[in-house]
Parts: C-alpha cells; sequence; structure tokens
C-alpha cells in the first residue's frame, strides 16, 4: 500500500527533485543536505506532529538521533503526568537527547534541523550514532 509523497518547503527550496515520503512507520525527508527519518509516534496529521524520533543521516555517512518536543506537548506531558508517580506528578520532563521547538510539523522541525547544521550547533544537541563513512 502506497503512501502520497509530502514535500516540505526546505526541499521544496533547495531540491529541485525533492523526496519524501513513507518508509513503513518512518516518514523520510531527502534534502540537499540530510536526510531525516521521523518516527511520528501514531501522529497521521504531519503538519500537527509534536512529538517524534528522529534520525538524521549526513553526507559523511554520519548518523545522528534526537527526540522532537514542542514547548505545547512537553507542557502536555507534564499535565497528563499531574497527580501521578510519572515524574514527580509532572514535575519535569526528562529525555537525554531531546530538542525543543516552539512549532508543530515535519516543515517546521526540518527547517530547525537545517539551521542547526548551517549554524555548526547540530552536533551540540543530536546525539551521534557512528563515526560514518559516506554513502555511495
Amino acid at each position: 500500500m502506497g503512501h502520497p509523497v509530502r514535500q516540505t518547503a526546505l526541499s521544496q527550496a533547495h531540491d529541485p527533485r525533492p523526496q519524501g515520503g513513507w518508509d513503513k512507520s518512518w516518514y523520510q525527508v531527502h534534502t540537499d543536505t540530510f536526510e531525516a527519518s521521523f518516527l511520528p509516534n501514531g501522529v497521521k496529521d504531519l503538519d500537527a506532529m509534536c512529538n517524534a524520533d528522529v534520525l538524521v543521516h549526513l553526507p559523511d555517512g554520519s548518523q545522528w538521533s534526537a527526540t522532537v518536543f514542542t514547548v505545547a506537548e512537553v507542557e502536555r506531558l507534564m499535565a497528563s503526568w499531574a497527580g501521578s508517580d510519572d515524574a514527580l506528578g509532572g514535575a519535569y520532563v526528562r529525555v537525554p537527547d531531546a530538542l525543543i521547538v516552539r512549532n508543530p510539523g515535519i516543515d517546521n522541525i526540518t527547517q530547525v534541523i537545517a539551521g542547526l547544521i548551517e549554524t555548526d550547533t547540530f552536533a551540540d544537541i543530536f546525539q551521534r550514532l557512528n563515526h560514518g563513512r559516506p554513502r555511495p
């Protein structure tokens, strides 16, 4: 069963033949500077996605990961844990490789990743999974 290809604004701006689409549970975005695979945790509306695991592949073959949350999603999680034993009743959220963004959606998160790469702050936030070697 195929899924329609969804093109991001970032990839449209940089690549004349943008590619994006589903690969099983992962939504993949290909730009001219990186490839990102998003695991949107059951969300069907990718413009509303506010919590996702992300794997990023760079041209040098290195692979990186982060868990992305919106500010609103962090607040929702904390409120849902209030009065429970989770995270001291919602007093905190701890995710080792968390990236908090203001706005939801694949396009927004892709733009944030691109900005982090362009400003050389990407490696300060994402966790490196391998040392990489260029893809053939």
